[in-house]
């Protein structure tokens, strides 16, 4: 069974992840050329884009170079937002663990350098964050980031 179909709790990722309450440094986040979705998608994204919260785990958003709707972060490249990637292979390994927050599914991965990324599924657009190891938090941190998904991004399974 995939990731797509398993129910995912909260609890998992508030165990592993700790917040450090250090401020990052810099106003810009230099943000790898966004990924190129069907139109379909991209329109997602942009109304996505329009929902984002001002704020995530205490850190203002950041200007993204380059600028895009398909792209976002706060408190300089602490954490960052890409909308419009292509399906992930993670998604299809049952091992891959997760969370559920406020009806939005994210597949949670720890990265070798200590980041983590979430990704969202079970959307028509997926939708990844990746978050610095001094800024990541409990799955509480995914609050506002997922009403704005679950706003603007509706159920299914994307097809890019």
């Amino acid at each position: 069974m995939s990731l797509h179909r398993r129910p995912l709790r909260v609890l998992a990722a508030s165990a592993v992840l700790a917040l450090a309450a250090c401020s990052p440094g810099g106003s810009v986040a230099r943000v790898g050329p966004p990924p190129t979705p069907p139109a379909a998608v991209a329109g997602l994204c942009a109304a996505l884009h329009k929902q984002l919260p001002e704020s995530v785990a205490g850190l203002a958003r950041t200007r993204t170079e380059p600028e895009s709707d398909l792209t976002a972060a706060w408190g300089g490249s602490a954490i960052v937002l890409r909308c419009g990637i292509p399906r992930p292979p993670e998604m299809l390994d049952e091992k891959q663990g997760g969370v559920d927050v406020n009806g939005v599914t994210w597949l949670l991965e720890k990265l070798d350098n200590g980041d983590f990324r979430f990704t969202t599924g079970m959307r028509l657009a997926y939708t990844q964050v990746r978050v610095d190891k001094e800024h990541a938090t409990d799955a509480g941190m995914l609050v506002g980031l997922s009403a704005a998904v679950d706003g603007t991004v509706p159920v299914g399974i994307a097809s890019y």
